[in-house]
């Protein structure tokens, strides 16, 4: 794993040397049009500065020594909704910043300290809801690059740095990972401190990873996640490779034709490197799944927005001020009664994987590729029934259709978060051989 790692220590600023930050801004200068970073006066002196300051982390060995923090000096970019001390959160809208304000978040914090160096504020949907940002797709920039944690997925898609910070609480962190072909890692909920953020439905919000790699964001998992097990991603206890269960029926009836079709040829390619996967009649009830996560997220995000919105609705896009209209119409007695059935729906979740014997689900990631539009960013609903079951689960790349990147989505057992991590190193392996083998750049 060291050895991998290193890839990621080649992307780090080095603190002796003031022209590293000079170098990472040309590079978020020169990719402007891409609109992933937030705008930020001054972001070339705050990272002189900020290099400055992570001397004191660099311990008393020298280069790349085994002393220093797991994030020495590597450059990451924070979703627009989780605040950072001394730079503003708008979450990607019009209100003013002093009304968000509040302390930094943990999740944050743990990044500074190992070492990290924020890069700045990426571009994110309107308080992470429905209105798109500015974002441009790297692969297509007529494309989404999906939402909401939009900048945080094209900056690393770009190669502006190695690491974000994205949120998930329907498809947030899953989906723009597989619109822009890299790795995305939705731990279960709570594991990552979410303390910080600017809420959208607590129940369901969670601090999630966009990377470069899955080696790159099981390094980070490290410093983010609580009491999180190092030993289980670099050799997970199985009996060799996991069991994956297909959730056929009407959920997977979602995506379009071309993502069901890749998605068989990527089964085909499991089912060849040795895996058992197993089809199961599964989620038959999904558009009652979906109309409960509509219930949960539309109440919470309207309380969240009571008074901002009360003192600042003209300042709302109007696809947020719609969405927090539709929540205000949830009665308290409908939302208790969706709680309580999302909870009867993750257990059995949990129950019909021990009765089927897998280890894991698969499913594609999206509906289908980016869609063609900046108005829009996209279907959540592939990721949606596991992100309201509050599971941990990740997307890795999984060739194209129609020129575009899909991703594969895997997701875990509760707590299993490093084993899904481990599973999903040899899952990008069998992705990669394919596109290898079928010409895919």
């Amino acid at each position: 794993m060291a050895q991998t790692w290193a890839g990621l220590d080649r992307h780090a600023l080095d603190p002796d040397d003031p022209e590293s930050a000079d170098s990472l801004c040309a590079r978020i200068d020169a990719a402007a049009d891409l609109h992933a970073f937030v705008a930020e006066p001054g972001r070339r002196e705050r990272l002189r500065r900020d290099l400055r300051d992570l001397t004191a982390l660099a311990g008393s060995g020298t280069g790349h020594g085994l002393d220093r923090p797991a994030l020495f000096g590597v450059p990451v970019g924070v979703k627009d909704i989780l605040h950072v001390d001394g730079l503003p959160t708008a979450a990607g809208s019009r209100l003013p910043p002093e009304v968000l304000a509040g302390p930094e978040g943990g999740a944050v914090t743990r990044l500074r300290d190992a070492g990290a160096v924020l890069a700045g504020k990426t571009v994110t949907a309107e308080f992470a809801s429905v209105a798109p940002g500015p974002t441009r797709n790297p692969h297509r920039p007529g494309h989404t690059p999906g939402g909401s944690s939009s900048g945080s997925a094209a900056a690393v898609a770009a190669g502006l740095v190695p690491l974000a910070l994205g949120t998930q609480t329907v498809g947030s962190v899953l989906r723009p990972a597989a619109y822009c072909g890299i790795v995305g890692f939705k731990p279960g909920h709570g594991r990552i401190p979410a303390d910080g953020l600017v809420p959208n439905a607590p129940t369901f919000d969670t601090v999630g990873i966009l990377a470069v790699d899955v080696d790159t964001a099981a390094r980070a998992a490290g410093v983010l996640c609580t009491d999180w097990r190092p030993d289980l991603v670099a050799d997970p206890p199985s009996r060799g490779l996991p069991v994956l269960g297909v959730p056929d029926g009407a959920y997977l009836r979602q995506a379009t034709p071309a993502a069901r079709q890749a998605f068989a040829a990527q089964v085909e390619t499991l089912t060849a490197a040795g895996y058992t996967v197993r089809r199961i009649g599964m989620l038959d009830d999904v558009d009652e799944v979906n109309r409960r996560n509509r219930t949960i997220n539309g109440f919470e995000f309207a309380r969240v927005h009571e008074r901002w919105f009360a003192a600042y609705a003209d300042l709302y896009h109007p696809l947020t001020a719609a969405a927090v209209r539709d929540g205000q119409r949830v009665s308290e007695a409908e939302y208790a009664d969706a709680l309580a059935r999302r909870q009867h729906f993750a257990d059995d979740l949990v129950r019909r994987m021990d009765a089927e014997g897998i280890d894991g689900w698969i499913a594609p990631a999206a509906t289908g590729p980016a869609p063609a539009s900046l108005d829009s960013t996209g279907s959540p609903l592939m990721t949606l029934p596991w992100t309201q079951a509050r599971l941990p689960s990740v997307s890795v790349p999984a060739g194209l259709v129609d020129g575009l990147p899909v991703g594969l989505q895997c997701v875990g057992r509760p707590g299993a978060d490093e084993t899904l991590l481990a599973w999903a190193r040899r899952l990008a392996a069998a992705m990669g051989t394919t596109r290898r083998r079928e010409g895919l750049r």
